[in-house]
């Protein structure tokens, strides 16, 4: 392990406030590791701040009718003070609007200028005639080429999910002002990635211990081939080109947001009275660089920003970069555009920060979507925080207050049930430091939850009601062995739940700090003073979590009567005309698995699957190549049309069609099961 440990969070855009998404992205996991890291004494530092340039800033402050300086004012203020209130820790959280992070920024790119690493293009773009504006991608507007919706931006179709660029829209048009843009003349540096792919691929190979979802990802763009991408862009928010033949050009902020990460420690290490300390943790090999992001970021973080520091050369490179899919609310994408999320501010009005730490750790999308619901919060609260938990320590610290004056007993002449509790302490300490170590902090958590659970059961098995006048020093022995388990589980669920396990603390007398170099079986020694105090959790009433429900669909409803939406979020394709029986039977429905996947030249939307059915092997062309990678897609077992005439496509002959169910966002999922391959589906 390194000397030290800098890690960082992904920079919110300061546009909005922080949503439940954002949490399972990269904060959350941030500081549950961290925080087990600095339980472990190590030397490390959390970095953050807010992304406060780029298009979204100007669109909402457009929206609002204000300036941008308004807008990332508001919510870097907001957005600190919530995560401050929710317990995400950050040693320092800056922002990109600083005089620190312009000077840094413009410093990293007249590096790389200096180099000869950038490339310089004269392109045309879409300009608006009547600002004379040229147009970022989200400021165009158009018919998406791929589904045929009207709304559809400049960079993406929010119907059908296509990537597009502003040039592929049919009928462009303005919001600024709905003119039709016109293509204007203009010049940009550019960072030639396709040339720079080869250094990238390499050290992306040398990468150990990286989940396969972020290696997926990287191998899939790397496969595709790296182009040519701007670092620079004519608008007039955000850090200023340092040359004078750009002097009306900024940095793209793609370029400079990571680049905040420097400059915010940079900040830090003034706080510290030492403004050459940023460098300890930028410049020197023996420190391990962390990024936590989400599943959007990973191209930047692990394909363009260690670009950006290999080729400058004084930086280190990260040494892990472990990114997390989706969070997904009741089942559906989380959009804040259709009012589909829950926002932090608003969650902590109601409930206590510790609780969905504790729950959305357990959901965390760390190696696929996963799904956050209000049903599942209160389970987990009243069943595990509650039941498990909650009841163990209450039950241990009352019945020693009661019948021990509140003094913990000796150990005396153990059974083998007193030494296995006992044990578990160890072992449970074990496995949840490796899990974190692996950043499976789902598996830590319920690691930790599993310790509660041998507490629980320890103490109903040796029912200490009974022996506290039948066997008194075998209650006294359940008494000790239960409250040195509450005292390990005040270190170990340190990192989730932070404000309930300083409250633990002192009920059981630990002063100072917790550490994990404390954890032992003999924690607490006999005679100390402890008290059991008020129940640490409360069980959530259903009325309670219909609200959240209630409050969650009414936003919706109201966001998309704001936005002229006629169709509802529960709205379906309506049904085709009946067909007959016969008709039907005579479709011939296989299971089949995904064995190879293939891309193919020119076409941009068909994948080449290789599909066993068991009888015979299959290829099928699938239209589902700008939603799946063809990494993604092999060894699933489908459902297959196994009896389709054999058409010809891009040169191909396919022979079936895989099903697929597409969902109100134009998502396609999958129809799977678990049936063998080859088996008819009735």
């Amino acid at each position: 392990m390194s000397k030290r440990t800098l890690i960082t969070s992904a920079l919110p855009y300061a546009n909005g406030p922080i949503h439940l998404g954002h949490l399972a992205g990269a904060y959350l996991p941030a500081d549950l590791y961290t925080r087990y890291r600095r339980l472990r004494g190590d030397d490390v530092i959390h970095i953050c701040g807010s992304d406060e340039h780029g298009v979204p800033i100007t669109i909402t402050a457009d929206k609002k009718g204000v300036s941008p300086k308004q807008i990332v004012d508001e919510y870097h203020e907001r957005n600190k003070k919530v995560f401050r209130e929710f317990g995400i820790d950050f040693d320092y959280y800056g922002r990109t609007s600083s005089p620190v992070h312009h000077k840094t920024s413009q410093a990293f790119f007249l590096t790389l200028n200096e180099k000869g690493i950038f490339r310089k293009k004269k392109e045309k773009q879409l300009c608006d005639p009547e600002t004379g504006m040229f147009l970022p991608d989200r400021y165009v507007k158009g018919t998406c080429p791929s589904c045929g919706y009207e709304e559809a931006h400049g960079d993406q179709c929010e119907r059908c999910g296509s990537s597009l660029s502003p040039l592929e829209l049919k009928e462009p048009r303005s919001t600024l002002t709905g003119n039709k843009p016109e293509l204007k003349e203009t010049e940009h540096w550019y960072l030639p990635l396709g040339d720079l792919q080869p250094e990238i691929e390499k050290w992306i190979d040398s990468r150990k211990n990286w989940k396969p979802n972020v290696l997926g990802q990287c191998r899939s763009w790397l496969k595709e081939g790296l182009s040519d991408r701007a670092v620079t862009r004519d608008l007039s928010w955000g850090v200023p080109v340092p040359l004078e033949s750009a002097r009306t050009k900024v940095l793209y902020v793609w370029f400079d947001a990571p680049i905040g990460y420097i400059s915010a420690t940079k900040e830090w290490a003034e706080e510290q009275g030492d403004p050459e300390l940023w460098k300890t943790y930028w410049q020197d090999d023996e420190t391990e660089l962390i990024h936590f992001i989400g599943k959007d970021n990973i191209v930047f973080h692990c394909i363009m920003f260690p670009l950006m520091l290999l080729k400058h050369g004084d930086y280190v490179l990260p040494e892990n970069v472990p990114a997390n899919e989706f969070l997904n609310l009741e089942g559906r994408k989380l959009s804040t555009s259709k009012g589909w999320a829950v926002w932090l501010e608003e969650y902590l009005e109601h409930f206590e920060p510790d609780l969905l730490r504790y729950v959305l750790g357990t959901t965390l999308p760390e190696t696929k979507d996963s799904d956050f619901s209000w049903q599942d919060f209160q389970t987990r609260v009243n069943s595990e925080l509650a039941d498990i938990l909650g009841n163990f320590l209450y039950r241990t610290l009352s019945f020693t207050e009661r019948f021990f004056d509140g003094k913990v007993p000796p150990l005396v002449n153990p059974n083998e049930k007193d030494l296995r509790a006992l044990k578990s302490i160890k072992t449970s300490g074990e496995k949840i430091g490796k899990a974190y170590e692996k950043f499976r902090l789902r598996e830590a958590i319920a690691e930790t939850m599993n310790l509660a659970r041998i507490g629980n059961k320890y103490f109903t098995e040796t029912e200490p009601w009974k022996t506290r006048k039948e066997d008194p020093q075998s209650c006294a022995n359940t008494l000790h062995v239960s409250v040195q388990i509450a005292a390990a589980l005040s270190i170990l669920f340190t990192p989730v739940l932070p404000n309930k396990m300083s409250t633990l603390r002192d009920q059981l007398g630990i002063s100072g700090e917790a550490a994990w170099n404390d954890l032992d079986d003999s924690m607490i020694e006999p005679g100390r003073k402890i008290s059991s105090g008020d129940i640490l959790f409360t069980k959530i009433e259903d009325d309670v979590i219909e609200k959240e429900l209630e409050r969650l669909k009414r936003r919706a409803a109201e966001a998309a009567e704001a936005a002229g939406d006629s169709e509802s979020e529960e709205s379906y394709t309506p049904l085709k005309k009946r067909t007959d029986f016969n008709k039907f039977s005579a479709i011939d429905l296989r299971v089949g698995r995904i064995t190879n996947a293939e891309e193919i030249p020119k076409a941009d939307k068909l994948l080449k699957l290789t599909v066993d059915l068991g009888f015979e092997i299959r290829t099928i062309l699938a239209g589902i190549r700008k939603q799946y990678d063809p990494d993604e897609v092999i060894g699933r077992k489908v459902c297959v049309v196994a009896n389709l005439e054999p058409k010809k496509m891009m040169g191909i002959e396919s022979n079936g069609m895989v099903l697929m169910a597409e969902e109100q966002d134009g998502k396609l999922q999958f129809l799977s099961t678990d049936a063998e391959v080859g088996s008819p589906i009735f």
